[in-house]
């Protein structure tokens, strides 16, 4: 079986079979495999902050939330990504242990690096998701947030709400957003808010 290092393509089963023993994530796109960087402090606390709201949100449904190292598998674009937080609440995910396939929400944290692969290739991966609602960016080098909504005829960006706060009709769940931020500082520059 070949490892990352020497494969130039593999399937999608080389793929969970080297990943498994890997000691780095990596996400795979049609044949490509692609090594994640490790993420800021500033990332990880926003991650951490929305999983553990979420997660008290979704307590007692038939709805769960994963964070960064739990796969989705995208089939119609034949990948896995490792999403900072998604949300399934599709009976089916529970069968599959090591890669979801039925997100209603997903929610990326945008760094300098990821900030055009998460708005471009991925979003369009993740839209060919039927499931999904919604698709969340939040800023980590800023107080800002966008989100994606779907709607029957396609993807709109919901205008930002006036009162600072994250609305998710997919699960219905709204918070402020200096609890996505609680614990994160930023440069006295790069503090201004924006939804």
């Amino acid at each position: 079986m070949p490892d990352f290092a020497e494969a130039r393509s593999m399937s999608a089963e080389e793929y969970l079979a080297v990943e498994a023993a890997a000691s780095v994530r990596h996400e795979y796109v049609a044949g490509e495999v692609f090594a994640m960087a490790g993420a800021s402090e500033e990332h990880a606390t926003i991650a951490g902050n929305v999983f553990a709201l979420l997660r008290s949100h979704v307590r007692g449904s038939d709805c769960r939330v994963y964070i960064a190292d739990m796969k989705m598998r995208v089939e119609p674009a034949s990948a896995f990504f490792y999403p900072d937080v998604f949300v399934t609440c599709d009976a089916r995910d529970a069968a599959e242990p090591f890669a979801k396939r039925y997100a209603r929400l997903i929610i990326e944290v945008l760094s300098e690096s990821t900030e055009g692969y998460d708005r471009g290739a991925k979003f369009g991966d993740y839209r060919r998701l039927d499931t999904l609602e919604e698709y969340v960016l939040i800023d980590s080098r800023r107080r800002a947030c966008e989100v994606f909504r779907r709607r029957p005829d396609g993807w709109l960006l919901e205008a930002p709400p006036e009162n600072g706060r994250l609305v998710l009709h997919s699960i219905d769940f709204e918070c402020p957003l200096d609890a996505l931020y609680e614990d994160v500082s930023f440069p006295r520059s790069s503090t201004v808010d924006a939804v």
